[in-house]
């Protein structure tokens, strides 16, 4: 008992002690846990800590250790179960939208080019750059998809990545995201991920897969090298790589400028990210290429904003393989704890998050230690449910997961710990459908650093962008009076050494009033 009564004992003073941080935001990094819902940070935790030889539910993830927790609604503005298009909209620009469209405000029709003009919302990446900071976004899905295309893309379609995506009529007024990445964009420091088909011409084949004719671009227009000639005619320190012995000789140094696109698709799952079976030319991790970002972006003297996103959690969980979802979940954590390694909590808010959750539940009544991965027990016996069948502790409320374990004859699969432990198992779920679905239930936010105070109970998910602004003075909070500048940052009481400021003043004009009497 003792164990515990102490262990809280600990926790009550370390939270007497918390002080608020009231200075300006040098940097901002938003870390994006895409489909990392509650229900993943749980089996994330413990199956970090059995990775480890431990029972597990004691592990702790990177940013369970931050001081200020809240809750996100993340609902689109049409749809109760979002998507991640409409998301990144709201926790990038602060101004929620519809479904599948991304930097466009809810005027506008899905789909429809003609209704996005004139409804463009900027995102803090371009708040950032306007205040002279530098920019980056790191991912491990395409560099074009919903989360990273929200940084800096305007379009009524998600899915129109690249011009072979576009209707052959009726978009001739909208650029592709890839395209709108090059063209107008040319200040964003540090661009990694994958996507690469999307920026190379049709008949040019891929550094690694080879064939690229059938989503490859059909301008002709090769965006590598023009990024590649842009930076060159402005004399700027630049690198592209494509593969890991390109990303790992890159000096950040000496180094302004950083595109690696690394896979033609969406970059490995990090449980897959060191098989020759699936990759050949190598990618770095998630930390690794977040290591590299904060590297080359924090020379700025003004500052930098850096997203980052876990973006293969959310495929995982699609596919219902959950260990792929809870490997790159862990790899987040990864890329987390190096962030708050390289960074100072004094002047650099960091904030994790999630844009949705997913249909994926833990249940049963497993015994301490339970593989989380494995088959529940019960009592120390292997659990069976009420037709004397195994079962697993996770499990998805629909998906394809349904299909592999269909009955036949009255029968299914009987599991064994052979098969729930293979990465590419799929969990059982109550629903067949060819594609997990999206959850929509709430998600947590994680914040350190100045103002992270403000994230303090349930928000709206476009809530997000207008703390990391007014603690860094961007956007609508660029006025000193309007941002965290106008509060002193060296006030005694948020260093703890006076306690002046937090009695009210009343107290002190009635002490006043209670002298003047007595005299």
């Amino acid at each position: 008992p003792e164990y515990w009564k102490q262990s809280a004992r600990k926790t009550i003073q370390d939270a007497v002690r918390m002080q608020k941080n009231t200075n300006k935001a040098k940097n901002v990094i938003l870390f994006l846990g895409d489909g990392m819902g509650v229900s993943t940070l749980t089996p994330a935790r413990i199956l970090k800590g059995q990775m480890r030889n431990k029972s597990g539910e004691e592990e702790h993830l990177s940013w369970d250790k931050f001081p200020h927790v809240a809750f996100s609604k993340t609902y689109n503005q049409d749809h109760q179960t979002p998507d991640s298009a409409g998301t990144a909209t709201a926790f990038l620009t602060g101004v929620k939208t519809n479904m599948g469209m991304l930097g466009v405000d809810a005027r506008t029709t899905k789909g429809d080019c003609a209704s996005a003009q004139g409804a463009e919302i900027y995102s803090i990446g371009k708040w950032s750059l306007d205040q002279g900071k530098k920019v980056g976004v790191v991912t491990t899905a395409r560099v074009t998809h919903a989360t990273p295309g929200g940084l800096y893309a305007h379009t009524p379609h998600r899915d129109w990545e690249g011009d072979a995506n576009l209707p052959k009529t009726g978009a001739e007024q909208c650029k592709d995201i890839a395209k709108q990445l090059i063209d107008d964009n040319a200040d964003m420091s540090v661009i990694m991920g994958g996507g690469r088909r999307y920026f190379l011409p049709s008949d040019v084949e891929d550094f690694e897969r080879g064939d690229n004719s059938k989503l490859g671009r059909r301008d002709g227009r090769n965006l590598i090298t023009e990024w590649q000639n842009e930076k060159e005619a402005r004399n700027l320190k630049f690198k592209f790589v494509w593969n890991a012995t390109e990303f790992h000789e890159v000096n950040p140094d000496t180094t302004d400028y950083l595109l690696g696109l690394f896979e033609s698709s969406h970059m490995q799952f990090e449980a897959d990210r060191t098989d020759p079976k699936y990759e050949t030319a190598g990618e770095p991790s998630l930390a690794e290429m977040t290591e590299k970002a904060i590297r080359i972006l924090r020379k700025d003297p003004d500052g930098f904003f850096l997203l980052v996103e876990g973006g293969r959690i959310d495929h995982g969980h699609h596919e219902t393989k959950a260990y792929k979802a809870l490997r790159d979940t862990i790899a987040m954590e990864e890329a987390v704890a190096k962030a708050v390694e390289l960074t100072s909590e004094q002047d650099t808010l960091i904030v994790v998050t999630a844009d949705h959750s997913h249909a994926f539940a833990m249940g049963g009544y497993p015994s301490r230690g339970n593989p989380i991965l494995g088959l529940t027990d019960k009592n120390g016996k292997i659990a069976l449910d009420n037709d004397n069948y195994t079962y697993t502790t996770l499990v998805y409320g629909n998906g394809p997961g349904f299909d592999d374990h269909r009955f036949k004859n009255n029968t299914r699969l009987n599991l064994t710990d052979e098969h729930t432990s293979n990465k590419e198992y799929r969990q059982m779920t109550a629903l067949p459908l060819g594609y997990e679905t999206h959850g929509g239930e709430d998600v947590g936010i994680f914040a350190r650093g100045p103002w992270s105070h403000l994230f303090h109970g349930v928000h709206q998910q476009n809530y997000i962008p207008h703390v990391m602004a007014f603690a860094s003075c961007v956007g609508d909070y660029k006025l000193d009076k309007d941002c965290a500048a106008s509060y002193s940052n060296t006030n005694t009481s948020n260093r703890g050494s006076s306690n002046f400021i937090n009695i009210p003043l009343s107290f002190y004009f009635v002490m006043l009033i209670v002298f003047v009497y007595l005299r």
